[in-house]
């Protein structure tokens, strides 16, 4: 592994010193206007001053519960230059969700749209909040709440009333919070994982190195950035550069290539689904998107017809990555020097300063030599403290400092990693192991498949089956019984599917992964 020396910087101090040195015409951009990172910081340490004012205090949980927008970027910095921690919910969660992560965070304060605050009045009796930031859609003007409940205030009033001085609030990079971030983690119950300044800022810094980003990279921040693979990758990786970084509040394909051709975008971080969707839509095609000179796809499988007809459209680089909220989130990414030896499937190498290994899924204790199937386990400056409140959880997946991913992978002979499947997604089957994404990965061979998952179905007498579920492409047609015989005749009989179902869509979360506790 090679060592690399970190800064001593918390994340607050990134923006702070790409405030200072970068230009003034650059900076986030949503919509028709450019915020410059001069401006931004400014208004971060108004908005740390205010929740100072209000009483809340170093170490709080604040949620932000917002799409990406301008009120997302300057609550998330200025929570941290107020030495808080923020938890970051989706705005597509539902109520119960809302409630428990309020519950398990205990945050007393919390940061929303004023169209979103209907499901936080609901919820509100049921935690501990006792203040509400309201904001309107549109830039961070007024809302349009009730001011009845005691506790609520307008995020624009809040910004004009504070100083814009930095707060005086000492941060220690390697041991303070920065973010409490909510995930199903490796043992499926949501959990939160305890991330330290220095856990996001040597991601963040060895990510940006792994694809050769600068400050004259222009980002497109379409990923929710409630999402720690969008926090890290469209937000920190910007903000460290100080590249421009543009805004979309949520995935559109017409807007996504609408915006890479008007703002040259060079740097887009996705999932899968996204790619999908872009190449399946005409908007996609009648663009000029040759701007593009690297994009990541990370979540789930990036199926290879997908990678190499994007790369053939726009003539740039599409590599796969891997990562998981536990390591904030970013482990292994494929070098994008390398594309004329693109391995398909491959997760790529660890970034600088991670080590990875394969080790049995029994005990975890053995270490497995090249080609040897077993579960992935990594270490690096970039994984968590822990799980929030949750110790005996915690030992189960970090041990001697390795994390243990609770992904079964491989290695080959120069030393790319390939994941097979989630440890709990094993199907079993008559003693049998079936990784779902095998079969996962024949079904998108056919050219009917738009998105598909296989889970298993419970049998009395053979224990688990596989079962798919499919969604077509627009104006192609194929029965079940014919996409259920193109899998079986490529897989041994024991991976047969045994149930295919053909769906309009599949549930998906705020990043685009596929909820196969869901289906």
């Amino acid at each position: 592994m090679v060592e690399i020396e970190y800064p001593r910087i918390s994340l607050q101090g990134l923006l702070e010193a790409t405030a200072q040195r970068a230009s003034r015409e650059t900076g986030l951009v949503f919509g028709d206007r450019c915020l410059p990172y001069f401006e931004l910081d400014l208004l971060c340490n108004r908005f740390a001053n205010a929740l100072l004012g209000l009483g809340v205090t170093k170490g709080e949980r604040v949620a932000l519960f917002l799409p990406n927008s301008f009120q997302f970027v300057i609550a998330y910095f200025g929570v941290l230059k107020a030495g808080m921690v923020v938890t970051a919910l989706s705005p597509l969660a539902h109520e119960r969700e809302i409630e428990y992560q309020l519950y398990e965070s205990e945050a007393q304060t919390m940061v929303t749209l004023d169209t979103l605050y209907p499901i936080v009045q609901t919820v509100w009796e049921k935690t501990q909040l006792k203040n509400g930031v309201i904001t309107g859609a549109e830039s961070y003007g007024d809302s349009q709440v009730d001011r009845k409940r005691i506790g609520i205030v307008d995020f624009e009033v809040l910004l004009k009333g504070a100083s814009g001085v930095v707060p005086d609030i000492a941060v220690d990079p390697e041991v303070d919070l920065a973010v409490l971030q909510f995930t199903g983690g490796t043992t499926g119950t949501a959990k939160a994982v305890m991330l330290t300044h220095r856990n996001l800022v040597s991601n963040a810094l060895s990510f940006a190195s792994a694809i050769d980003a600068t400050e004259q990279d222009v980002f497109l921040s379409a990923l929710p950035l409630c999402h720690i693979y969008g926090m890290t990758t469209s937000l920190t990786v910007p903000v460290s550069l100080g590249a421009t970084m543009v805004l979309l509040s949520r995935f559109e394909v017409g807007r996504v290539c609408e915006t890479i051709h008007r703002h040259r975008v060079t740097v887009f971080c996705g999932v899968p689904t996204m790619y999908q969707r872009l190449l399946a839509d005409n908007a996609f095609a009648s663009c000029d998107l040759t701007s593009i000179r690297v994009c990541i796809s990370g979540a789930s499988s990036l199926p290879p017809h997908v990678q190499k007809r994007f790369m053939n459209v726009t003539g740039g680089v599409l590599v796969e990555g891997y990562g998981l909220t536990e390591a904030s989130p970013v482990t292994h990414c494929m070098p994008i020097d390398k594309v004329q030896i693109l391995r398909t499937g491959s997760i790529g190498l660890p970034l600088t300063g991670t080590e990875a290994k394969i080790v049995d899924t029994q005990t975890g204790e053995k270490t497995l030599v090249t080609g040897e199937i077993g579960e992935l386990a990594v270490r690096g400056p970039q994984v968590m403290m822990g799980y929030w409140r949750r110790p005996d959880e915690t030992a189960l997946v970090l041990r001697d400092g390795w994390l243990f991913t609770g992904d079964i992978a491989y290695k080959d002979s120069d030393g790319y990693f390939y994941i097979v499947d989630r440890k709990k997604d094993l199907i079993k089957h008559k003693g049998y192991s079936i990784y779902p994404q095998e079969l996962e990965k024949v079904l998108y061979e056919h050219p009917a498949v738009k998105l598909c998952a296989v889970v298993g179905r419970d049998d009395d007498v053979l224990g688990e089956v596989p079962k798919a579920y499919v969604v077509l492409k627009e104006t192609v047609y194929v029965s079940e019984r014919e996409l259920q015989e193109f899998v079986n005749r490529q897989v041994a009989s024991y991976k047969a599917i045994r149930d295919l179902e053909i769906l309009t869509s599949l549930p998906l979360s705020s990043a685009g992964k596929v909820l196969k506790g869901i289906l």
